[in-house]
């Protein structure tokens, strides 16, 4: 029995909308799917202390992260029964109003698609060792609060 290779989840930069219809376009031959569930975080202007967020700089321990991600697929496929999973998490420099995180889950049902996306968005926030630092306009940085 062979064991499953680790996924590089990571991309340079931020996940463009025509990679995201891509993706979901090369669905459309696998007829057994019934439901997809999508999520797509983008990065925030938000107003700190009167400095408006002008983007967040993602930064990781890759080796640390795929191999957390992994135990996480698994742990998800294990749970639900999906036909497809794909994760795709931004570095680099990304712009307020540019996509930085992208999960895709796919099942014959619904409800399994939906609920495993969910958890897989919670679980890559809370386990993943990914931090943002959080470059405002004025060129000012903070690290960014993972909420």
């Amino acid at each position: 029995m062979s064991e499953k290779k680790i996924k590089n989840i990571f991309v340079a930069g931020a996940i463009h909308p025509a990679f995201i219809a891509e993706s979901i376009a090369k669905h459309a031959t696998k007829t057994a799917i019934g439901g997809h569930s999508i999520f797509m975080g983008q990065v925030r202007r938000d107003e700190i202390d009167g400095k408006f967020v002008a983007a967040i700089d993602y930064t990781t321990y890759e080796e640390v992260a795929l191999t957390k991600m992994h135990e996480i697929r698994e742990a998800i496929f294990e749970k639900y029964p999906l036909s497809c999973m794909h994760v795709h998490h931004s570095l680099g420099n990304i712009k307020a109003g540019e996509i930085c995180l992208f999960v895709f889950t796919s099942s014959a049902h619904r409800k399994p698609a939906i609920e495993a996306c969910n958890e897989l968005v919670e679980r890559i926030k809370a386990e993943l060792p990914i931090w943002g630092k959080e470059i405002f306009e004025d060129e000012s940085h903070q690290w960014k609060e993972n909420i």
